[in-house]
């Protein structure tokens, strides 16, 4: 009894001899990178607020946000985006990869349980240890219906791969809605200017009409000798300009379609029809009453950069933990048997009787003392790993409050510049009126009546465009602010790790 306690004492001292051996070669980390704080925009929301220009309240746009625009084309577009799209599916086949490894990962902590059987002959060799088998044959056979393997986590290193693993699904995720986001957007102001472009074609075809009457007047005013013919001239330059300028609106409008057919993931055909329903403005899109912090919860690029960052951080506590002893345990329960070749008929009796029963149990430690740099050159690259992913998440959030500006300032100047237009064209209309009635009255011929008509459908065709820059003013307001998208996060998870 002595004696084995002396062996037990013996083993448990070297066993604290070397797991602080082990720690001692853990290198120091130095600084950690740190989270940023948000950068400020109080004063951008003040404006947007004071000018009654977006509804503030503690929701966000839908995640369906396009639908509120009111057009059966746009959802219609949608749909098929969002069912077909190639990209979307290399984000979902990713996102899958991340969940199948975070899978593999929680097993770690689990026992590993098998069973197995098997049968072999041999022949050992004349000059064996074993004297008594030198030169025979013989057949031997197992079964162990229950085999058990299983590491215990006395570090946490399991446990941490699994929550480093389980926060690049997440990253997964967010990358999945980021790509949705950008994809819908995307497809939303493709759709917007193509609208534009097909009204604008319309009022091209009106101008090349009233061209072309302008012409026959100045030719007919020319062969009554009225006029010189300068005016003929002029008009002849002025049909063909405006006769290009229609051109290029339709070589426009069918770029347009042909970038949606690709955004859709669809033929060119799929889209040659499109752009025959009108678009309806929102007057109020919702704005959450503190900004940025919600941006962490609503950003699907922001979440996937934090998760990316907890991510990092496990792993370097896996890195860390590969410097403790790893302890495990291996044991078996079955059925063993060996026998002489010329005994092999009996195998099967015995092999299945009480004598054949077999078990073993062996626990097991192992401490890394030695290996060259390897541990200390994976923590050092898990660090660097940590302080990249936090420094992304700083650049992505700095991004993301300047985005949100930015939108904030162009849905405010898009909007001024389509009112203050509206008024002018409200001029020119009045002009018109004008122009017709000393038509009526026989004070004005038809020519200045033709020239005032020509002036409001070119002020007409500019409005569609300043329109359509309010739309996509609005849809990069949506997607600044996350388009819907939510997922629960707070800056309180923003904490730098203890190294």
């Amino acid at each position: 009894m002595n004696r084995r306690s002396a062996y037990r004492r013996l083993i448990a001292g070297l066993s604290v001899l070397f797991l602080f051996a082990g720690c001692a070669w853990i290198p120091s980390g130095g600084q950690r990178a740190e989270f940023a704080d948000a950068p400020g925009i109080t004063q951008k929301l003040s404006e947007a607020r004071d000018g009654e220009l977006l509804g503030v309240r503690n929701s966000w746009p839908q995640e369906s946000w396009w639908r509120q625009f009111g057009s059966s084309e746009l959802n219609h577009l949608m749909d098929m985006a969002l069912k077909d799209n190639p990209g979307l599916k290399v984000a979902a086949a990713r996102l899958r990869e991340a969940e199948g490894f975070a899978r593999v990962e929680g097993a770690r902590l689990l026992p590993f349980l098998d069973a197995e059987a098997e049968v072999a002959t041999a022949r050992f060799s004349e000059y064996s240890f074993n004297v008594a088998l030198r030169g025979a044959h013989t057949v031997s056979a197992l079964i162990n219906p229950l085999s058990l393997r299983y590491e215990f986590d006395f570090w946490g290193k399991n446990r941490a791969a699994l929550e480093a693993a389980l926060g690049e699904a997440a990253a997964e995720d967010a990358e999945q809605a980021e790509v949705r986001l950008q994809l819908t957007a995307a497809i939303a102001r493709c759709y917007f200017r193509g609208v534009a472009l097909r009204q604008q074609l319309d009022l091209a075809d009106d101008m090349v009409e009233l061209r072309r009457n302008l012409l026959q007047l100045a030719e007919t005013r020319y062969e009554l000798g009225l006029d010189s013919a300068d005016p003929v001239k002029q008009a002849e330059s002025e049909l063909e300009a405006t006769g290009k300028r229609r051109a290029i609106t339709r070589d426009y409008l069918d770029l347009q379609r042909n970038l949606l057919a690709r955004l859709i993931g669809r033929g060119p055909d799929a889209t040659q029809h499109l752009f025959n329903r009108s678009v309806t403005l929102p007057e109020k899109i919702p704005l959450p009453t503190k900004l940025p912090l919600e941006l962490l919860a609503h950003r699907p690029d922001l979440a996937a950069a934090l998760h990316r960052a907890e991510a990092a951080a496990q792993r370097i506590k896996v890195a860390r933990a590969s410097f403790y002893p790893t302890v495990d345990l291996t044991a078996f329960v079955g059925l063993n048997a060996l026998r002489m070749t010329k005994g092999a008929s009996s195998l099967a009796n015995i092999l299945f009787s009480g004598n054949s029963f077999a078990y073993g149990v062996a626990p097991g430690l192992r401490l890394p003392i030695f290996e060259g740099g390897r541990l200390r050159g994976q923590l050092s690259v898990q660090r660097a790993e940590y302080d990249e992913a936090v420094e992304l998440y700083n650049k992505t959030l700095l991004q993301a409050v300047q985005e949100v500006a930015d939108s904030l300032s162009s849905w405010r100047d898009t909007r001024a510049i389509v009112e203050a237009h509206n008024r002018l064209l409200a001029s020119q209309r009045e002009a018109l009126d004008l122009a017709q009635e000393r038509l009526r009255s026989g004070l004005d011929d038809r020519r200045t009546m033709l020239a005032r008509r020509h002036s409001v459908l070119d002020q007409e065709f500019t409005l569609k465009t300043l329109e359509t820059d309010q739309l996509v003013a609005m849809t990069d307001l949506i997607e600044a602010l996350g388009g819907g998208y939510a997922n629960g996060l707070d800056d309180t998870r923003l904490r730098p790790i203890s190294d």
